[in-house]
């Protein structure tokens, strides 16, 4: 598929640069950078889902478990 894009001027010389001494396409450059951005970032709706949904969660420690832990740490002399 044909599609257009702006970008700023040192970022498409940085690209052509790079294309160019690698041996790549201007289009299998674009096209990998594109996929490694969204495999790299695929995740971000799941966290952000996530964190939403745990944002209302209280996340204390129940007051009995929170004394259970600490009678059960080693008694230390200062």
């Amino acid at each position: 598929m044909k599609t257009a894009i702006s970008i700023p001027n040192n970022t498409f010389d940085l690209a052509e640069h790079f294309a160019n001494s690698t041996g790549m396409s201007r289009s299998e450059l674009y096209t990998k950078a594109v996929l490694e951005y969204l495999e790299n970032h695929k995740h971000k709706n799941v966290t952000k889902a996530l964190n939403m949904i745990y944002s209302h969660e209280d996340s204390s420690l129940d007051n009995e478990l929170q004394s259970m832990q600490i009678k059960s740490l080693p008694k230390e002399d200062w």
